[in-house]
């Protein structure tokens, strides 16, 4: 999804992450916002989420990533802004 107002992120979520259910979380909240991008797990133990639409929705999503589902705990969430690519469709990747 790209206009006018479209911004990227790739943010690594670090904590208690992976098998707690956050990449569904990620995936379910992205698609109810209608964001592009990706959650995949990470080999040390974080998550990383690609995420691209309205910059605005980005920012609530972004929020939303700090606290996870009920069983996960964000300690940090680490996040680059970069342009976006048009991405429109959001996947769950291997990892």
């Amino acid at each position: 999804m790209t206009g006018p107002d479209s911004s990227r992120f790739v943010a690594r979520v670090v904590g208690r992450v992976q098998g707690v259910g956050y990449r569904y979380f990620v995936r379910s909240r992205a698609g109810e916002l209608r964001l592009g991008g990706s959650v995949q797990n990470l080999p040390n133990g974080s998550v990383r989420v690609e995420a691209e639409g309205p910059r605005a929705v980005l920012l609530g999503f972004l929020s939303e990533l700090h606290v996870g589902p009920p069983a996960a705990v964000v300690e940090r969430v680490d996040v680059e802004w970069h342009p976006p690519l048009g991405n429109s469709s959001f996947a769950i990747l291997a990892g």
